[in-house]
């Protein structure tokens, strides 16, 4: 039996790509991998911005927030592995940013936010 953190990743990180995919985003790559670290998504955003997501979840409130978890040596991974699928992939895009995706379980639902622009805090 696999670790559940993993399903719920891999669960979350589908449900997201979906969703954006009907909003007319490209999810241009998943569980992206560089030197620095993995990107949950790449996307183009309809606007042809360069977006590297990252996907949390969180099935209760025990260990906080989904959005309180993203440090600041995450966030610089975050952004050296958008640079690196940039360099690497060369899509045609005007700029760049790194969104945080959350989904929190709140009355037995599911709460997707998306937090554009992290890397900007």
């Amino acid at each position: 039996m696999g670790d559940p953190r993993h399903s719920l990743g891999l669960e979350a990180e589908a449900a997201v790509a979906a969703i954006l995919g009907r909003a007319g985003w490209r999810v241009l790559a998943r569980r992206y991998r560089s030197p620095s670290g993995e990107l949950d998504l790449v996307c183009l955003s309809p606007e042809l911005t360069l977006v590297g997501i990252e996907v949390r979840a969180r099935r209760s409130g025990r260990a906080g927030r989904a959005i309180e978890t993203v440090s600041r040596a995450k966030l610089a991974r975050l952004r050296a592995g958008l640079a690196s699928y940039a360099a690497s992939a060369h899509p045609r895009h005007r700029s760049m940013r790194v969104d945080l995706v959350t989904l929190d379980r709140q009355d037995g639902r599911w709460r997707m936010v998306r937090h554009p622009g992290i890397d900007a805090w």
